[in-house]
């Protein structure tokens, strides 16, 4: 009876890992969805509304939502810039109850003047209030 107990458990928990692995890809398909519609404020949605969310790009760490939203739209003006977001996953991970791990790739389409870009990025994902959000984002 021990051993079905156990079973039972077992399988209760990986549903429920498997449920929050889907609620941390729908967050990164509502920013791509967002993006793509030229809506950087919904694509901040995903991350977390802190002073303590930490962006990594390629020069140095940057604190802050308000600061992360405020690279973006310098850096992504209008549409044109910003362009057709795509997420690639490589690899999603729930690690417990509150921590999830993302590694994968973003590429931007852009028009021939603007050229596309593309790289890498791991997120860091916490459990906040019972919503993922991005705590911190190395995006390279």
């Amino acid at each position: 009876m021990k051993k079905y107990m156990v079973l039972v458990l077992l399988l209760c928990a990986g549903m429920a890992w498997g449920q929050d692995r889907q609620a941390v890809i729908k967050v990164l398909t509502t920013q791509q969805d967002a993006w793509n519609r030229g809506d950087i404020d919904g694509f901040m949605a995903g991350y977390w509304k802190s002073d303590s969310l930490v962006f990594v790009g390629k020069t140095a760490p940057a604190y802050g939502w308000q600061t992360t939203l405020d690279h973006y739209k310098k850096s992504y003006p209008d549409k044109a810039t910003m362009g057709k977001l795509a997420f690639t996953l490589i690899k999603v991970d729930v690690l417990d109850k509150t921590n999830a791990f993302v590694l994968g790739a973003w590429h931007l389409s852009r028009d021939a003047g603007k050229g596309d870009v593309g790289g890498y990025f791991t997120l860091w994902f916490k459990k906040i209030d019972g919503v993922w959000m991005i705590v911190c984002d190395h995006t390279s």
